[in-house]
């Protein structure tokens, strides 16, 4: 028997739209078009057909739970090798774009940056057309689904399994990227298609975006798109991403702690900064003063020595506002007043403060992540290196920060070179979008906490932020801290049912906010919405060349 191309429609289940052209919105679909959609679907992400002629359904042709496809396609994703650098997302990115054009949405295989020689990268792009209203003059703000396609290296060493294996076990998806951000990634996919498959229409167009280069900052992925391809963000004024969720208790099964749904609206800005300590070169066997080593550990003392002052921003006062039901008796106080307490209660201070996470939302931080000396130990070298990642609060500058590690150094012989910084942006919460995400908390767990978040880390959410679109970092993915401990780290899993019900609440997060944005534009409300991008609007990037304008095949 010989197998078919997997991306090719079958004559019994033909294509609605096809990938790497928009065909229109979608037709309203039977049951039975649903369910065999779905399988092509699969078939376009996983195994030949000629090996396992009935997968992924079961022995009685019953369609596949939603839990098993999306474990499934998240297996195929993680067997898809992404790792950056150096990347190559450019393969999955058309596995996604088929799986979309199957499912009868338009989508397209975006050519992106990348090294002379090295692999192709690529984002992957879909749009599911909404309805459009008789009398209104122009659509409701479009929502876009984002999420990124390369994943950080993982030394097989480490794990207990392989991590590039896509392995299904014990409940879990278990590899690289199944929490960040394959596991994002499928659940949008699945969401698009799942909202595809109903009756009922949005008022809006959803849009979905996978991008490469995340992992690394996103100047060649996301930040590229942002810059170069403002067509497929036309009409999008809000967008959620990774970089929020739902954190669980698990350390009481008699008493658990409320869940808390935490909807990042900003973020710390990036601000990664290389030393270069200059010394006299020559033999090690007859150490100078001048050499270049102990100049750079000398100027790295004095940062690591160095404490930056407090600052409540007040994102982190809100946040800290909302969580204070969940503090300890003695802290309930210090939390609801943060700024307050830190200056006037040294109790609350060394508490607080003793919290690495919670002590890196108040101050600017630095992380010494990078030191390069001699190739040799028999040689003293005339550059020695060291990179530092500092995280900056929102309003602070990155340049106005190296001057003051300058100062702090205080050796003219140690160069300070910016390698990668952008501005901190944040995102009201006084909007449809954050006020569906209460909504569905609500409904699902009425003693649940919907908080308002600043992370340390940083997403791709800040490119569109620049842009003037209403930007959240939320995945409705209920994870324990050992779960999300997992991110970057050994034996990353998700588990499966876990990944469904994500898919589940997203379709109704997104529903919500269709039905809420609206109703508040109907009666005329003067709160924040999102607000469409111009063409001439756009972050600070290097425009990408010409060439990388056209989409992948």
């Amino acid at each position: 028997m010989m197998a078919r191309d997997p991306f090719e429609p079958s004559e019994a289940c033909p294509s609605r739209a096809r990938s790497g052209a928009p065909d229109g919105p979608p037709t309203r679909r039977t049951s039975a078009r649903v369910a065999c959609l779905l399988g092509g679907v699969l078939l376009a992400l996983g195994p030949d057909p000629a090996a396992r002629a009935i997968w992924p359904f079961d022995a009685d042709d019953t369609p596949a739970t939603l839990e098993h496809r999306a474990a499934e396609l998240l297996g195929e994703a993680i067997r898809t090798p992404t790792v950056n650098p150096p990347g190559g997302e450019l393969s999955l990115a058309r596995k996604l774009a088929a799986a979309l054009g199957r499912a009868g949405i338009e989508s397209r295989v975006i050519a992106t940056p990348g090294p002379e020689g090295g692999p192709e990268r690529a984002a992957v792009w879909g749009r599911l057309r909404g309805r459009r209203r008789s009398g209104e003059d122009a659509p409701r703000p479009a929502l876009a689904l984002l999420s990124h396609l390369d994943t950080v290296p993982a030394d097989a060493d480490e794990w207990s399994v392989d991590p590039f294996a896509g392995e299904i076990r014990d409940g879990y998806v278990w590899g690289r990227g199944a929490l960040d951000a394959k596991g994002v990634a499928i659940a949008h996919l699945l969401t698009m298609i799942e909202i595809a498959h109903s009756d009922a229409k949005l008022d809006r167009d959803l849009v979905y975006l996978a991008t490469p280069d995340e992992e690394t900052g996103g100047l060649e992925g996301a930040g590229w798109i942002a810059a170069n391809r403002p067509d497929l963000l036309e009409g999008v004024g809000y967008l959620l991403t990774e970089g929020g969720g739902i954190q669980i208790d698990s350390t009481s099964v008699e008493a658990p702690r409320p869940a808390v749904w935490g909807v990042t609206l900003t973020e710390k800005a990036p601000c990664w900064i290389e030393l270069r300590a200059r010394g006299r070169a020559g033999h090690s066997a007859a150490p100078t003063r001048d050499a270049a080593v102990p100049r750079l550990i000398a100027a790295l003392d004095r940062i690591r020595r160095a404490e930056a002052p407090i600052r409540v921003s007040q994102e982190v006062a809100r946040m800290f506002a909302a969580l204070a039901p969940l503090a300890a008796d003695w802290d309930r106080a210090g939390y609801a007043n943060l700024q307050r307490a830190l200056r006037k209660d040294e109790a609350f201070r060394r508490r607080f403060l003793d919290d690495p996470s919670q002590n890196a939302l108040v101050r600017n931080t630095v992380s010494i992540t990078v030191l390069e000396g001699a190739p040799k130990t028999n040689v003293a070298p005339a550059i020695a290196r060291a990179q530092l990642d500092a995280r900056l609060l929102p309003g602070e500058s990155c340049e106005a920060f190296r001057e003051e590690l300058a100062e702090v150094i205080h050796d003219p012989k140690v160069e300070l070179q910016t390698i990668l910084s952008f501005p901190s942006r944040s995102s009201s919460s006084d909007t449809p979008l954050y006020r569906a995400i209460e909504a569905v908390a609500a409904r699902h767990d009425p003693s649940a906490l919907v908080v308002p978040r600043l992370i340390g880390g940083f997403t791709d959410a800040h490119w569109f932020r620049e842009l003037g679109l209403v930007a959240y970092g939320f995945v409705p993915r209920a994870l324990t801290p050992d779960e999300a401990r997992r991110v970057h780290g050994v034996d990353e899993r998700v588990d499966t049912a876990t990944l469904a019900r994500s898919i589940e609440l997203m379709v109704e997060v997104v529903r919500s906010f269709d039905a809420l944005e609206t109703e508040e534009a109907r009666k005329g409300s003067g709160r924040e919405s999102g607000r469409t991008p111009s063409k001439d609007e756009g972050p600070s990037v290097r425009p990408g060349p010409s060439k990388y304008r056209k989409d992948a095949d």
